[in-house]
């Protein structure tokens, strides 16, 4: 920020027109004796901290000239590098107010064109400049956090791929014939690019089927979402939160922003000192999460653990986690600013503990992704400490046994973060990208960073391990992974389907003919109300055949056209997407065959007569 204060005598400043947008939508002539003219220009790296330094500068000035009135002048011309109108809009309302409580002020238009008229006193303090530059972190803060990024930049780690033969395999050496994804996941992460050169398939079907939009009205990464996708994503929660729970996990729920300056967060959060929201409140600086680890780890601080209650799990499903990732970096439901992330912290008095903890969540994490029909297109990648993994050389082993096929792992001699050894399930997508999906971390730090404790039974405070564990991954990129494996399947000439417990709509009643047929059709949704299915009627004019097409577009996996022969017979002639076939059910068989497969229900969340329902269709961006 930059000013130019001017010790006047006198000052005359008249309005001609606004300029931009933001102007102020007053402005009136006014005209001031004996006042300290400050012209002030806020630039591209300012914020509203500043305010304190802006008032702290322009009191000292009008101390030393001894002046009673002020005026606040918008300057960009001070600057080459200015803010966005609106911060330098907030900058000086702020600074205005606040002076104001002690000054005689005024504050020149914002936003627009002017004429002044002034004439400076002509002493050697009546022209005075000033730079304000954001306050800096302590130098021994400085120190800490460089030391730390220093660490990551020289760490010289090595890749190889393990096999059930407990065989350590270079990377260059090994023969990725029987396994390309695994050689795609190799190269992903050696290479460490994440831009896409093309649109990812997923994009496209989450748009056509009316699941996921962009949202132009808000930051980029972050997207709206209709009806059939809102309702995928809460199935995709209550599963992920009831396997939490059934490990028994504590939920919780905690705050989405945090004092930047708070002793606790600070060396966990200037690990990532690029990624940050900031939010600016009063005087203080709060980063939003991009994780649950702050709020759960501030509870475990204050609460009384036991090692009687050992292994203790904390968990929370982050609706929602922040992370200003790259703009290039963006992708569709892969990579967002806003996700949903279920976060589990597990806390283990010893590494065995920890250990076998690691063992039964990464058991549970290749369950979850099997149920969606998602672990057979994915690779496992493991990162460690070489001495940990010398030393649990048997975990290994029995991992890379319940994995079915080799997996890629990443040795480091340095720990250069808080964990010492992590996994992920990664999705090898259309594209050949690799996204990581499920992740579990043994923790050996932040017990310490954050003070947590658990009596022993002798009675002594201990520090425990912490496990993060992220069952599903988020939320959202379980929805690409979905849809992109469906793409690839397409690509091979197969249908497209979801599992039947995820699919929005599981069952659609066709009318052969609306005028004729809907009546007898809305009997029918009379006895399936009350069960646990999700059904639709399409109760349009349209043709039969157009009406299956429509249904068939939106993957549904069971289709039931109803005419005069079902009526008569009560038997329903349903397609079935799973299969392919088409057969005749009565309709206590079909109710029954589709809550057979629920593994986890919820109710349909729009109206169930297709008229009544609104299209979401968004421009193509």
């Amino acid at each position: 920020m930059k000013i130019l204060a001017i010790h006047s005598s006198y000052l005359e400043v008249v309005p001609k027109q606004k300029a931009i947008e933001r102007a102020d939508e007053k402005a009136e002539k006014f005209e001031v004796d004996e006042a300290l003219v400050v012209f002030t220009a806020v630039e591209e790296d300012d914020n509203l901290l500043m305010v304190n330094d802006l008032i702290k500068e322009i009191e000292d000035i009008a101390k030393q000239v001894k002046v009673k009135r002020i005026v606040l002048y918008p300057y960009v011309h001070l600057t080459s590098k200015p803010s966005s109108p609106r911060l330098a809009k907030q900058v000086l309302n702020k600074a205005f107010e606040k002076l104001k409580e002690r000054y005689e002020t005024y504050k020149a238009p914002f936003g627009w064109y002017k004429a002044f008229t002034i004439k400076a006193k002509g002493h050697p303090l009546s022209e005075l400049s000033r730079e304000i530059r954001r306050v800096k972190k302590k130098e021994k803060e400085e120190e800490k956090v460089s030391e730390s990024l220093k660490a990551e930049s020289r760490l010289k780690s090595k890749f190889y791929i393990y096999t059930s033969n407990d065989e350590l395999i270079p990377v260059k050496e090994f023969d990725f014939k029987e396994h390309k994804n695994l050689e795609k996941l190799a190269r992903y992460e050696i290479a460490k690019v994440r831009s896409y050169e093309r649109e990812p398939p997923h994009i496209k079907l989450m748009q056509e089927l009316e699941w996921v939009g962009y949202e132009p009205g808000s930051d980029s990464g972050n997207l709206r979402f209709y009806p059939k996708g809102r309702l995928v994503k809460k199935i995709l929660e209550r599963a992920i939160n009831e396997l939490c729970i059934s490990l028994g996990a504590h939920e919780v729920e905690t705050p989405i922003m945090y004092d930047m300056e708070h002793p606790s967060l600070k060396k966990y959060l200037n690990r990532f000192p690029a990624r940050q929201y900031i939010v600016l409140s009063d005087d203080k600086e709060l980063f939003l999460r991009f994780a649950a680890c702050f709020g759960q780890f501030l509870i475990a601080h204050d609460a009384t653990i036991s090692y009687k209650q050992l292994p203790f799990k904390l968990y929370e499903l982050t609706r929602y986690s922040f992370r200003r990732e790259q703009s290039g970096e963006l992708a569709g439901l892969k990579r967002l600013r806003a996700f949903t992330m279920p976060d589990m912290h597990t806390f283990a008095a010893d590494m065995d503990m920890a250990v076998k903890e690691f063992e039964i969540q990464f058991i549970k994490s290749k369950e979850f992704l099997e149920s969606l029909g998602l672990f057979g297109y994915c690779e496992t990648a493991f990162r460690v400490q070489e001495d940990f993994f010398n030393e649990h050389r048997d975990f290994y082993r029995r991992i890379v046994k319940l994995v079915g096929k080799p997996i890629l792992i990443e040795m480091f001699k340095e720990r250069y973060a808080y964990f010492i050894t992590k996994f992920e399930f990664n999705f090898i997508d259309a594209m050949n990208k690799a996204t990581a999906l499920s992740t579990v971390q043994i923790d050996v730090e932040n017990a310490y960073t954050y003070d947590i404790n658990y009596m022993d039974k002798d009675g002594n405070l201990k520090k425990p391990l912490i496990l993060h564990a992220s069952l599903s991954g988020a939320i959202e990129r379980v929805m690409y992974a979905v849809l992109e494996k469906e793409a690839m399947e397409m690509e091979k000439g197969r249908k497209a389907k979801l599992p039947i417990w995820l699919s929005p709509i599981q069952l659609r009643l066709i009318p052969v003919s609306a005028e004729k047929h809907l009546e007898g059709v809305l009997k029918i949704v009379d006895r399936i109300k009350s069960k646990k299915i999700r059904f639709d009627v399409d109760d349009s004019n349209e043709s039969l055949s157009k009406k299956i097409r429509k249904a068939e577009k939106e993957w549904i996996p069971y289709i039931a056209v109803v005419g005069d022969k079902e009526l008569e017979s009560g038997k329903l002639t349903v397609s079935v997407r799973e299969t392919g076939e088409k057969k005749e059910m009565g309709l206590e068989e079909l109710i029954r065959e589709i809550e057979e497969k629920q593994m986890y229900f919820e109710r349909l969340n729009m109206p169930w007569l297709l008229s009544k329902r609104v299209v979401f269709r968004q421009k193509r961006l």
